[in-house]
């Protein structure tokens, strides 16, 4: 009983002090301490009354959701990851978000920095060109050992998802490519079916959320979405028909000329904001 009224008093706390005339709760900034202080309170109280027989699921959850958030860019490159405003976004406590920024940083999705905290990754074009490097060295091996390790059943799938993906670049006018993760995502699941574990782990966890972020970020380029659907479909030829040399020196073109159409656009950009501050001066 004594603990449910110590729950309590924490919970009614807020409303306690904004309720109160002596309290300034005209002041924005103080109301939304207090409101986070709820939100940590109200976190902590589940929390406890959950049996947290199973808590590795919600910690996955909520990993997956600032994923999700980094990957689409509702949290820009560069931007602050403020621990207190994440925990009042997500519904959660500091602590846990403190614990999936650790994770987020060794995918190198997020940077700290002493004294100056989290940030989401921006990548120079440097740093850019090397992860292609790795993916273009990694994904054509795995390419070559798809095709001599999958299963009939995993080619027909592998088939299979280029059709849905052909027909949802035409339902988009060739504006993008298909953007789900995981199973529904080509690169995955040949990397998923290569028959090596080491690999399977670089590609799909270790390099996996990176690769997306910036996928993401340059498919979108005119006509990039068509011309990668059919270096898909030849890559998939070839693993089909068993080809594994093919197979990788077709992977290697293709992020290869992703990685040509990264540079174009990176540069041009440093040319036209170069060209704006010339004409500032």
């Amino acid at each position: 009983m004594s603990r449910d009224r110590d729950w309590s008093a924490r919970l009614l706390a807020p409303t306690l002090i904004v309720d109160n005339p002596l309290y300034p709760h005209q002041n924005l900034a103080s109301f939304r301490v207090v409101l986070i202080r709820f939100v940590d309170n109200l976190s902590l109280f589940v929390q406890s009354t959950d049996t947290q027989s199973n808590p590795a699921p919600r910690a996955t959850r909520l990993l997956a959701q600032l994923q999700h958030a980094i990957v689409e860019g509702e949290l820009a490159p560069g931007q602050k990851l403020r621990e207190a405003e994440l925990a009042m976004r997500f519904g959660t406590s500091r602590g846990p978000i403190r614990d999936v920024l650790r994770r987020l940083e060794s995918q190198r999705l997020v940077t700290t920095t002493p004294n100056a905290g989290a940030r989401v990754v921006s990548l120079s074009e440097h740093q850019l060109i090397e992860l292609y490097q790795v993916r273009e060295a990694l994904e054509g091996m795995t390419c070559r050992l798809a095709a001599q390790n999958m299963s009939d059943a995993q080619v027909d799938q592998l088939g299979a998802l280029l059709t849905t993906h052909e027909k949802e670049i035409e339902r988009h006018e060739g504006r993008e490519y298909f953007r789900q993760e995981g199973d529904l995502d080509f690169h995955f699941q040949i990397a998923a079916g290569c028959g090596n574990a080491l690999l399977t782990t670089a590609l799909c966890q270790d390099h996996y959320p990176l690769m997306r972020l910036y996928r993401r970020k340059f498919s979108a380029h005119r006509g990039r979405p068509r011309r990668a659907l059919v270096e898909h479909q030849r890559i998939f030829a070839a693993i089909q028909e068993r080809d594994g040399e093919l197979a990788e020196i077709l992977m290697r073109r293709h992020i290869s000329a992703a990685r040509l159409n990264i540079e174009r656009r990176v540069r041009a950009h440093a040319t036209r904001q170069g060209d704006d501050m010339a004409a500032e001066t």
